[in-house]
């Protein structure tokens, strides 16, 4: 019965599985639909835009030609009617002479002829001998006769624009690394009209195709001129990340490529306000010292004894018979968070904790002080640290620890013993904790120089861990380890070393 109950319920799990996954791929489908509507809707409405346009050139072409047939015509008329007016004032001359020298030839007596001798003359110089008889224009209009047989195959050759085919993202050749992101595509079919390429990306905590429901917008990258593009700078606030991409030319986009989903692993975490020390205000990633904070309670937490509290005696004793661990998760998924399950802490521990524990893989984070803040400790301790421990003291926490207050002191402490450090205190701390590997490693986050290590055995899981005091402090979270973090810790593991100091768990 045990193996059928088993059997029944990975066949009800896989089945609620494929249930989601068709019920996301309804939506999909309902999604692509609504975009089917509303995209041929949008088209239809450009097309009558193009053609209106199309009109309106060649209604304006018309009427240009219109113009110019009309004007050829004036111009043609003006010079006839030209012409022919002096020819009419030519024959209107020619017969007046006509008349004048008939009657001269009439006469009879030589005295009275000669009185006449000048019409030879006149009629010399008639002005029907100057007149031109060809017409200075013709009625031929061929130079503007029109043929359109040309333009009309054009025109019904007019089709949609040719549409750029879908790129392919090659999850292979993307990489994740450094809080950035680099994706990688080619196009299956070579496009020379090509003019660029548009990038949109999400977050999600999904894994496989993208989710409709529930999800966060799109956020697009335009006009990259190459076939990959990073994205850098990123808090990895979410398990995965949606990639696709698209192909322009210069007049329209081509179809999304087949969405990539990568794996995005880093350690989120927020500081747990409810088991803070009461002097220091706490909101998310900051938490910063207020010596007015929790007055109204300090006569409650006077007298009580310390019940949260364990000694290191008895420490010693619960890491060595062991503790079951937590429930294992997945890297990059958030472990399980341990918020208001442990005292406040209280006297002058003014401590507070992440709340979120680490119980395996390699994680990484950054802690930056408040220029003027007096002292400050950062590193991770058991969640069992008593509510009056404080970082450092007890053999349940390791921390460096800075103090700026009567002297200048830079330390690595744990079990209540220093290892001083000779070296500059950086403007940002890096934290690196490797669970199984049981290491702790402090970076300067700019230059990644290495400024203490702790080897150790993880008994339990850590939480993040953090003092201040008259000042305050700023995390950031949702990071990878760095790749020159992780080439240090390679050549660091190669080497060995101790400190007797701090029970020979310390290596520099």
């Amino acid at each position: 019965l045990d193996s059928e109950e088993l059997g029944l319920q990975r066949i009800i799990s896989t089945l609620a599985n494929k249930n989601d996954e068709i019920q996301n791929f309804i939506d999909t489908l309902n999604h692509t639909l609504k975009g089917v509507q509303e995209n041929s809707s949008n088209i239809l409405s450009e097309l009558d835009e193009e053609f209106d346009s199309l009109y309106s050139i060649l209604d304006e072409v018309k009427e240009s030609m219109i113009n110019c047939i009309k004007q050829e015509q004036a111009r043609k008329s003006q010079e006839l009617q030209s012409q022919i007016s002096q020819c009419n004032n030519a024959l209107e001359n020619s017969e007046e002479l006509l008349e004048f020298a008939t009657r001269s030839l009439d006469i009879k007596e030589p005295e009275e002829f000669s009185k006449y001798v000048c019409v030879y003359h006149r009629v010399t110089m008639a002005s029907a001998f100057r007149l031109s008889l060809k017409p200075k224009v013709s009625d031929n209009m061929t130079h503007l006769m029109v043929d359109f047989s040309q333009e009309r195959q054009m025109l019904q050759t007019l089709k949609f624009l040719p549409v750029p085919k879908a790129p392919e993202i090659d999850p292979v050749e993307c990489l994740v690394a450094d809080n950035s992101v680099t994706v990688a595509w080619r196009m299956l079919e070579e496009d020379n009209k090509i003019d660029h390429f548009i990038l949109e990306h999400r977050k999600t905590n999904f894994d496989g195709l993208p989710r409709v429901k529930d999800e966060r917008c799109w956020e697009i990258i335009d006009n990259i001129k190459g076939t990959e593009y990073t994205l850098s700078g990123l808090k990895f606030d979410s398990k995965y990340m949606n990639f696709r991409v698209r192909a322009c030319n210069k007049a329209v986009a081509g179809e999304y490529s087949d969405p990539v989903t990568l794996e995005t692993k880093a350690l989120n975490f927020n500081l747990d306000n409810s088991s803070s020390h009461l002097n220091l205000k706490v909101e998310d990633t900051c938490v910063e010292w207020d010596p007015t904070g929790g007055k109204g309670q300090e006569s409650k937490m006077k007298g009580k004894e310390n019940k949260g509290s364990v000694h290191v005696t008895s420490l010693k004793k619960h890491t060595r018979s062991g503790t079951p661990s937590p429930k294992r998760t997945s890297v990059g998924s958030r472990p399980p968070a341990v918020r208001g399950s442990r005292d406040r802490f209280t006297g002058e521990s003014y401590t507070v904790l992440g709340d979120t524990a680490i119980e395996s893989g390699q994680h990484y984070w950054e802690v930056k002080a408040q220029k003027d803040c007096k002292s400050y400790s950062v590193g991770v301790a058991y969640k069992t640290l008593g509510k009056f421990d404080q970082l450092g003291k007890t053999n349940t926490s390791w921390c460096i620890h800075v103090n700026n207050w009567l002297q200048n002191t830079f330390a690595a402490k744990h079990n209540n013993k220093v290892k001083a450090l000779d070296v500059t205190v950086p403007e940002k701390i890096g934290v690196f904790c490797d669970f199984d590997g049981g290491q702790l490693s402090f970076y300067d986050a700019n230059s990644k120089q290495l400024l203490y290590s702790f080897k150790t055995k993880f008994t339990q899981p850590v939480l993040p861990g953090f003092m201040v005091w008259c000042g305050g402090l700023s995390l950031s979270t949702g990071m990878q380890v760095p790749s020159a973090v992780r080439t240090l810790q390679k050549s660091e593991n190669g080497m060995t070393g101790s400190a007797s100091s701090l029970n020979n768990v310390v290596t520099q």
